[in-house]
């Protein structure tokens, strides 16, 4: 049973509905196993919980916020 991850930011259930559908017909085309077998896991993480640059990414959204 093959299983795809995605870590990630907080999504609506219509982008959560239409990755796990898209994620899942690649790879079943890509590795020619039936789309039945895949089983994906969404991991949600709020913006304080991540980084990038050594920067939270919720202190970057501010900075883009306040020069908007």
């Amino acid at each position: 049973m093959p299983v795809i991850t995605l870590d990630g930011p907080f999504l609506s259930e219509e982008k959560k509905e239409k990755l796990v559908k898209e994620f899942t017909k690649i790879a079943s085309q890509i590795i020619n196993i039936p789309e039945e077998t895949f089983v994906v896991f969404i991991k949600e993480n709020p913006y304080e919980n991540m980084a990038q640059g050594g920067i939270l990414i919720s202190e970057k959204l501010k900075h883009l916020n306040n020069q908007h």
